[in-house]
């Protein structure tokens, strides 16, 4: 069976003109007759091109201010008609209905008008109708049009006029009817929430382009990336990005991004293994990776600022998988490039998502994110000692690493560096514990450090521990029923206290 046809008729319809002269000019090459509307014949006639108008074809203008223009049996009949149908054929010549080949569509752009802040009466007329309708006729209709329906199809096409000598393959609408349904569902996407804004009637997500990676978590899970990664990151060298590798990116550029000051962070399966801010980055790694000098192995990096030549001959005696800071000195990429595998990523943007998504059983769960940085206005002190100005700024410095670990959590920190943190326990206290004999380990003297809790303390066993451990001062979200419990010990044992009233669960 013989799939390859001839172009032989085109029906224009876009909103952006530009990058559509070559297109036209290939067409032309290949005298395919062009059918358009409105403003898009108007510039394609400019390029010297004969334009039969859709109202000469329909016998009907466009009205309604250019709401139906195309919404036509002649338009749709002539794409939707099957070639290779008797009846189908008969009916065409009966009514005079042309064969339509080829339909190139630009839709109106909803998308950008939502994020331009426009009334609404602005963006409702930029859901379009016929577009959308030409584009899911055409698609529908592969087997005999081809559909173009974005203008990074263009140079495609045009590549595959001249290499197929105006002809197409049944491969190739394949292929462009599935990239049109994938646009033609976003775009719909889009609207329905736009319209569904308290986001209770369904759960629609689109996401775009799709990447297979190399496997998932594991070597034998398939995985998948959706979601435009050069918008956030500029990858400077390095070998594929794996799943576990986005897990851990996400984690590390979330946590960075609660920091001001100059701060380096390592990351470990999600969770901040050594983190400091100092005024000096060589500083901030080093005492970073003071942190846990042996779990930073094949950990993840993060900065907020710009990598220097000298910090980056220290991070080199390290093997890591990843890195990630705002610039590099020249001299700087030059020593990190040094070993081959490692992942050297720029940081453009801090574009997220404002939601979590998460597939639970035969659905999912969605929640805002937790965007909520606690600062000094936001702590109530709760005991008779008030923290000082510097334990409150190493309070806020573990409340922020908390809120990125996860639960049951407590965080050890003293002079603006990560001591220890309890990850993932079942048990407040075994985190405690945990964090603790991390941090002996490590040789941290703990006598004046702050102790963080994602979570309020259901009884005063964690403050005592704490205290016994050399901890003077204690963050928490308070809010339990036995909150007082935990008062009365911090008072006798001259212990600061400070209440957030914000919880930060992370599972």
């Amino acid at each position: 069976m013989n799939t390859k046809k001839k172009i032989h008729s085109a029906l224009i319809s876009v909103y952006h003109k530009d990058n559509l002269e070559e297109l036209v000019n290939e067409l032309l090459k290949n005298d395919v007759s062009i059918y358009s509307t409105g403003g898009t014949k108007t510039f394609i006639e400019s390029l010297g091109a004969k334009v039969t108008a859709v109202e000469d074809l329909t016998a009907y203008p466009s009205i309604f201010g250019g709401r139906v223009k195309t919404l036509h049996p002649k338009v749709f009949g002539g794409i939707l008609s099957r070639r290779d149908d008797d009846s189908d054929k008969k009916q065409a010549k009966e009514y005079d209905i042309p064969e339509i080949d080829l339909v190139i569509v630009d839709l109106y752009p909803f998308e950008e008008t939502l994020k331009s802040g426009a009334d609404e009466a602005a963006l409702i007329e930029k859901i379009d109708i016929g577009g959308i309708s030409l584009i899911r006729a055409a698609a529908k209709n592969f087997k005999d049009v081809v559909v173009v329906s974005s203008r990074g199809q263009y140079e495609e096409l045009s590549h595959l006029l001249r290499e197929k000598k105006g002809c197409t393959d049944i491969e190739d609408r394949r292929r462009f009817a599935t990239a049109a349904f994938h646009i033609s569902s976003h775009y719909d996407s889009a609207i329905f929430n736009y319209f569904d804004a308290e986001g209770l009637t369904a759960f629609k997500e689109s996401l775009f382009p799709g990447k297979k990676l190399r496997y998932g978590e594991n070597p034998h899970q398939e995985g998948y990336f959706y979601g435009d990664f050069d918008e956030i990151f500029e990858k400077l060298y390095g070998k594929e990005i794996s799943y576990n590798n986005l897990l851990d990116i996400d984690a590390a550029v979330n946590l960075i991004g609660e920091f001001d000051e100059p701060t380096f962070a390592i990351l470990k399966h999600n969770n901040a293994c050594g983190i400091a801010s100092r005024p000096v980055l060589f500083d901030a790694w080093t005492d970073a990776l003071a942190g846990d000098p042996v779990s930073a192995f094949g950990g993840i990096l993060v900065t907020n600022v710009q990598v220097d030549v000298k910090t980056a001959e220290e991070i080199n005696k390290l093997f890591y998988e990843v890195i990630i800071a705002p610039a590099y000195e020249d001299k700087a990429l030059e020593v990190l490039m040094q070993k081959k595998n490692r992942i050297i990523l720029v940081q453009r943007s801090a574009n997220f998502k404002d939601r979590s998504i998460r597939t639970v059983l035969n659905g999912a769960l969605v929640q805002d994110k937790d965007v909520y940085t606690e600062s000094a206005k936001d702590l109530t002190p709760v005991t008779n000692l008030r923290p000082g100005k510097d334990t409150i700024q190493d309070l806020l410095f573990a409340n922020k690493i908390v809120k990125h670990t996860k639960s049951n959590t407590i965080v050890l920190a003293k002079n603006k560096q990560l001591c220890a943190s309890g990850v993932g326990q079942t048990s407040r206290v075994d985190a405690l514990k945990q964090a603790i004999e991390k941090a002996k380990s490590f040789d941290f003297d703990l006598q004046g450090a702050v102790m963080a809790s994602d979570a309020f303390f259901p009884f005063a066993d964690s403050v005592e521990i704490a205290n016994k451990a050399g901890i003077t001062s204690v963050i928490q979200p308070g809010g339990s029923i036995k909150d007082q419990d935990s008062i009365d010990y911090c008072n006798l044992n001259k212990m600061s206290m400070v209440f957030t009233g914000i919880r930060h669960f992370k599972h």
